[in-house]
């Protein structure tokens, strides 16, 4: 860290910076292998990260990497893309539903800047209808909390709604009137901080025919939960298709490449923005892409990180019960949050973490966590050993655990946007 801070702004930015995680949170790793990963110091964690979500199999999946690693042999970026890029489009297209074409980027933030751009074009309209608070990348038009370095030109054409909130949407529908290009929904409400919730099918619905009456096109903003609430797109479970969706993190199992997938009528005005980067096309992340997808289609992952989920789940609130704790754990068993009830300035959540990171299980306070496919029943049965001494660990020092002073300007700006 001491040198980091010698050349990088703060010794670290984005959202894998530690800065707001509780002191003695590692930030930077030295390897990482299946559900595990090591710090530069030696110390081994069971990892619930998954590098924010990336890793759907696991650190180091052999078939995964095998692909990757003979891609690599061939030629990764070259002066146009290899044919695992036709092979991973067609295997998306294949593989999601509403899909008939495929664009591929690096980010999340790439991929819904991109949507955003083809319901314009699509549309020849400007309004872009968002969740109040939701997240959708770091772009100027995107970010919703206080920033600096960003003008309010950047946002002058987004609207705000609040999810799963038919009345708001409506009213947002109407305030963007014959000039609204697109509605973006994330499959559930995932923000940091707060509790996640799924979607009311009512909402969904109302989403899907406010475009279709308007002529707008419905964007599905998938990167942090595809592929790992479905094998599909996130809300084709609940009977509505969208006209374009966001993927990212999880399609290459960790390499970084992500998506921009869309139905037949969007084609032409896909392909008529400018959207490009000279490692967009890189060949060794769409043949890990290829080989993802095969598993995707071939194994029982998804079962096996929500029994995993599930079982990790059910053992906490008991241990938690036991020391005279409750806990608030929301959203899909594979993508967990874990929040305390009765602790509004978080000193608990980040106290148990800190103790659990002692024990060697790497957990959130604040930010959903992942379930990754290599995680095995072995290691939730340990990981609940050590996450049962945290919880004693916390109810002896219970009466003196200080509020997190550091989080609380934001998570009283997050609670304000919420309002």
């Amino acid at each position: 860290m001491e040198r980091a801070r010698a050349v990088i702004p703060n010794g670290m930015y984005g959202h894998e910076s530690v800065a707001l995680l509780p002191e003695g949170y590692p930030q930077f790793f030295s390897r990482a292998e299946g559900a595990r990963l090591w710090d530069v110091d030696g110390n081994e964690y069971l990892d619930y990260m998954c590098a924010f979500g990336p890793n759907l199999f696991g650190y180091g999946h052999a078939e995964i990497d095998t692909a990757a690693a003979a891609q690599r042999a061939r030629g990764d970026t070259m002066t146009g893309p290899g044919e695992a890029m036709v092979a991973f489009a067609e295997a998306m297209v294949a593989q999601v539903s509403h899909a008939d074409w495929a664009m591929f980027c690096k980010n999340g933030t790439d991929a819904t800047s991109m949507a955003v751009a083809t319901a314009r074009a699509h549309t020849g309209r400007g309004k872009i209808l968002v969740g109040r608070g939701t997240y959708h990348g770091a772009s100027g038009w995107a970010i919703q909390r206080a920033s600096r370095g960003l003008m309010p030109e950047d946002k002058a054409h987004v609207i705000h709604f609040r999810y799963n909130d038919v009345e708001s949407l409506a009213d947002a529908v109407k305030m963007a009137g014959d000039d609204l290009a697109g509605i973006m929904i994330t499959p559930f409400r995932h923000e940091v901080f707060q509790d996640q919730f799924l979607p009311d099918p009512a909402f969904l619905q109302f989403a899907r025919e406010s475009c279709d009456r308007a002529g707008a096109l419905l964007i599905v903003d998938d990167v942090r939960a595809g592929f790992r609430l479905d094998r599909d797109c996130s809300i084709e479970a609940y009977g509505v298709s969208p006209d374009l969706s966001c993927w990212g993190k999880a399609i290459a199992n960790g390499q970084p490449v992500s998506a921009l997938l869309g139905v037949e009528k969007a084609r032409q005005a896909a392909g008529s923005i400018v959207a490009t980067g000279s490692f967009w096309f890189s060949a060794v992340p769409m043949a890990a892409g290829v080989a993802t997808m095969r598993a995707i289609r071939e194994t029982d992952y998804l079962e096996r990180t929500i029994a995993r989920g599930t079982a990790l789940r059910e053992g906490l609130q008991q241990q938690a019960a036991a020391h005279g704790f409750t806990l608030r754990q929301t959203g899909p068993a594979q993508m967990p949050q874990i929040l305390f009830e009765e602790d509004p300035d978080f000193r608990f959540g980040y106290a148990w973490v800190t103790e659990a990171l002692d024990r060697g299980v790497y957990l959130s306070p604040y930010h959903n966590m992942f379930i990754c496919s290599a995680l095995t029943e072995a290691d939730v049965r340990l990981t609940l050993e050590r996450t049962d001494d945290a919880f004693a660990a916390l109810k002896a020092r219970r009466s003196s655990v200080q509020p997190v002073e550091k989080i609380q300007p934001l998570v009283e700006a997050i609670r304000a946007a919420n309002r």
